[in-house]
């Protein structure tokens, strides 16, 4: 059977009609299922019994489920999502001393070839629909304040897969988690990160979701670009910086370039010259992530003098620089590292 889910709010008011039912039953069950984030329509007390019976002959709910869960030393909680089908995604829970943050896949494995990163080696099976995407944020939100005693406070779509090649889902799912409707979030909270395909950034700002946007980047040499994400060899840097501009002056929203440095890959001292270059052309940061190794030895993470390095010549050429330091390594939750791999 269908998932209920896959009905809009003016497709279960037309449903309800053919069931001879008024319009505000319509109401009533889109409340449950995206603000309640319900999964059972037997739980529907507001419906009588015969109504829910009726529905459930032709509807059900396919909740994704926490197949495992895993505990970080530093308080990172990786879940193993099981999806109706059995494929499996992985979401993690970050918390800090003063938020907790959501990072959610929108694809099962990876339409992309990053070579430094383990996710990108898994086939890419299927997008996520809607509803998965919104259970992950929804699961979440139930550990951090099953655990930690506060609400999910950040999103982050930096899980498993490229948001931008589930573009209609992803937004989809934004508009579920941010409107009062649904989970009521702020969109301000909520970051959607790109490996940079300028056609879709163009349309993200057009759609107005009020997000903001994060670039994976890790270099802004051109020939260099392409051998760390051969598939960046189709969207020139230039492309993308125009995509970029035009983000910023639809949005206000200044652009985060997320940036691992390699030791002997791009830790010297024109890799920094191309990066403020590159930064200079828009308003934006760069937030500089310590690298977490996926077993092939290839990408090391730079030493600290390197990584001081980087950090004194952007902040001197007035880039705000912050480190991102590395968080659930130990349980392969970290960025780059989901690959549906589990730490005994």
């Amino acid at each position: 059977m269908k998932d209920i889910r896959v009905l809009s709010l003016d497709q279960l008011k037309d449903y309800f009609l053919t069931l001879g039912e008024k319009p505000f039953r319509a109401k009533q069950v889109y409340d449950w299922l995206w603000s309640k984030n319900l999964h059972s329509i037997d739980e529907m007390t507001n419906l009588s019994k015969t109504l829910r019976e009726r529905i459930s002959e032709e509807y059900t709910i396919n909740p994704v489920s926490v197949d495992q869960l895993q505990k970080s030393s530093d308080g990172t909680i990786k879940n193993g999502v099981k999806l109706h089908d059995g494929l499996l995604v992985e979401s993690v829970l970050i918390p800090t001393e003063t938020r907790t943050t959501a990072c959610v896949s929108s694809q099962v494995g990876c339409s992309l070839n990053c070579e430094f990163c383990a996710t990108a080696r898994l086939k890419r099976m299927r997008n996520l629909e809607v509803a998965e995407i919104v259970d992950q944020v929804a699961l979440i939100d139930n550990q951090s304040k099953m655990y930690f005693n506060r609400p999910l406070t950040n999103i982050v779509f930096m899980g498993m897969g490229e948001p931008m090649m589930n573009y209609k889902n992803v937004v989809e799912a934004i508009k579920k988690i941010t409107q009062p409707e649904g989970l009521g979030m702020s969109p301000r909270r909520i970051t959607v990160s790109t490996s940079g395909i300028p056609k879709m950034i163009k349309m993200l700002a057009d759609d107005e979701l009020r997000v903001k946007l994060a670039l994976s980047l890790h270099s802004a040499i051109e020939v260099k670009r392409n051998e760390i994400m051969p598939f960046s060899d189709k969207f020139p840097l230039t492309d993308i910086m125009d995509a970029l501009q035009y983000w910023y002056q639809k949005t206000g929203s200044v652009i985060t370039f997320e940036y691992c440095v390699w030791k002997g890959i791009n830790d010297g001292d024109e890799d920094i010259k191309a990066l403020i270059r590159y930064c200079k052309q828009v308003p934006s940061k760069v937030n500089l992530i310590q690298y977490n190794p996926i077993g092939d030895g290839k990408y090391d993470q730079c030493n600290k003098k390197a990584e001081d390095n980087y950090v004194r010549q952007l902040e001197n050429a007035g880039i705000t620089v912050m480190i991102r330091k590395s968080r659930g390594g130990d349980i392969d939750a970290a960025c780059g590292q989901l690959a549906n791999k589990t730490t005994d």
